[in-house]
């Protein structure tokens, strides 16, 4: 499964997603919307203003959402990271 994470720096619950995502070994890309104009204008295209958006295969979200990290986790299985941001 894709998992994107659309992020901020500085940002305390992109920090807190990315922190648990780490720690159940869930394989994802970080995007920083601050940097890639592309991807903000995607993200205010699903009607989000907030940061973290997280998009997997079929569900997105917005902010530090725990219940749906342990759902990805449970549907992905755990899988080594591709890339990991120091939080």
């Amino acid at each position: 499964m894709d998992i994107t994470v659309y992020s901020k720096p500085l940002c305390v619950q992109c920090d807190a997603t990315k922190r648990a995502l780490n720690k159940a070994g869930v394989a994802y890309d970080v995007v920083d919307v601050t940097e890639d104009a592309e991807a903000l204008a995607h993200i205010k295209s699903l009607g989000y203003v907030q940061a973290p958006v997280v998009i997997t295969g079929e569900d997105h979200w917005s902010g530090f959402r725990p219940d749906k990290i342990k759902a990805v986790v449970a549907s992905a299985g755990a899988a080594a990271p591709r890339r990991t941001a120091a939080v």
